[in-house]
């Protein structure tokens, strides 16, 4: 395992690391560091975290002077502001970290006690340490970030995956640094996924067959039939439908909790978002329209004098499709697959999320959740933000900033 390089004189420098702990308030860290100035110490490394009201604030601090004045001033400010101080003398900075750096995100409605040391020590026996630790969101669902070094991707990934399904919980592992910043190309699944319902369903339903295409749907969807043979058969059940059902189906179809907030925030950032559907255009444009979204990309079906004919027009949109398409709109975009999201629940998606930089299988069928690079099981679709590093504060935040209304807690929000 290769380590980065060291400092200059790393070895070599004196150094304090104080650690101060207890009530927080307005004004300690600058009343820690008015007291230090005067002795001209060097800072090396500073973290502050408050949970609860109770602050852990550590300095790395190199004296210019003899340590002994440098300890007393900080005991000091400790003394008068009531904290707990712990002082130890080391050399050189902070043990470089290995390479292989990895961000784990733990997702959980709730998150016990029981999944987080299942993860932690998942971590410490694959040999990675946990560096930092913060929390994303603390509603409708609890999400913890954890800043991993010493990783190797693929086999932690693995590792955590075993972990996931054991305890119930939601993890993701990605790539840190750069890849987690800047611009990115969503794409989404629309049937079951950005929407509650199945469009096809809905409108099997105005030809009296719903249950019947009903069960073709859970076949093709589990993977156990050819997408495109499985589609073609159900549009058929359709043939004679007049053409104004599509209107009827369109006002009918629910948004998945959580679907609004995902796209209006991915847009805030600059996102570029897609909808790629094994349904219909005719249903997934309005809905793109509606949200601002990006692409939209489904099979279109044929209409003879006002009726629908049973046929789709052109080629259907199959899970090779899927994956086409998510290149063609990251190329668009000008973005490198790497920076790429997609979001499904089918085994139509599985191409798609397969080709994507991260894929997420959103209340997925378990072949899909097998083979995804991570998975979502709680019914919030804005979840997803979670995994991309963004905090319930920041969306909140944003959706303050220009007046859109918040949801409550624990309320399930479009």
């Amino acid at each position: 395992m290769t380590t980065e390089p060291l400092p200059p004189n790393a070895d070599e420098s004196p150094n304090l690391l104080a650690t101060l702990t207890g009530d927080d308030r307005p004004g300690v860290t600058s009343a820690l560091f008015d007291a230090v100035a005067p002795t001209g110490a060097v800072v090396l490394d500073l973290e502050q975290v408050v949970v609860r009201g109770q602050l852990t604030l550590a300095a790395l601090l190199r004296p210019t002077g003899p340590s002994e004045a440098l300890e007393a001033v900080v005991r000091q400010v400790g003394d008068r502001l009531g904290l707990a101080v712990n002082l130890v003398e080391g050399r050189g900075d902070n043990r470089p970290r290995p390479t292989g750096r990895a961000v784990v995100v733990v997702l959980g409605a709730p998150l016990g006690a029981a999944a987080v040391a299942a993860v932690s020590r998942s971590v410490a026996q694959h040999g990675a340490n946990i560096d930092r630790i913060r929390r994303l969101s603390r509603y409708p669902v609890t999400t913890l970030e954890l800043d991993v070094s010493g990783a190797d991707l693929p086999s932690l990934r693995r590792e955590l995956s075993l972990v996931a399904a054991q305890e119930r919980v939601d993890i993701a592992v990605s790539p840190a640094g750069l890849a987690r910043r800047g611009r990115r190309l969503v794409v989404m699944d629309v049937d079951s996924t950005l929407i509650q319902d199945e469009v096809i369903e809905l409108l099997a339903r105005h030809a009296g067959r719903e249950s019947e295409v009903a069960a073709v749907t859970e076949r093709a969807m589990a993977g156990e039939l050819d997408f495109a043979e499985s589609l073609h058969a159900r549009v058929a059940t359709l043939a004679g439908l007049d053409a104004s059902v599509l209107d009827e189906v369109r006002d009918a179809v629910r948004l998945t909790p959580g679907a609004r907030t995902l796209v209006r925030t991915l847009k805030r950032l600059g996102f570029t978002v897609a909808l790629v559907s094994g349904g219909f255009i005719e249903i997934v444009q309005p809905i793109a329209d509606e949200l601002d979204i990006d692409h939209a990309r489904a099979n279109r079906l044929e209409i003879v004098d006002g009726r629908l004919t049973g046929r789709v027009l052109g080629d259907v949109v199959d899970r090779q499709g899927k994956a086409s398409a998510l290149r063609e709109f990251a190329q668009a975009a000008g973005l490198p697959l790497a920076r790429t999201v997609a979001i499904g629940d089918g085994a139509n998606d599985l191409d798609m999320l397969g080709t994507a930089g991260l894929g997420i299988a959103f209340n997925a069928k378990p072949v899909v959740r097998e083979q995804a690079d991570t998975a979502v099981n709680v019914p919030y679709l804005d979840a997803v933000l979670h995994l991309l590093g963004i905090t319930r504060e920041e969306i909140e935040e944003a959706d303050d900033a220009d007046g859109t209304p918040t949801p409550a807690p624990g309320i399930p929000h479009a």
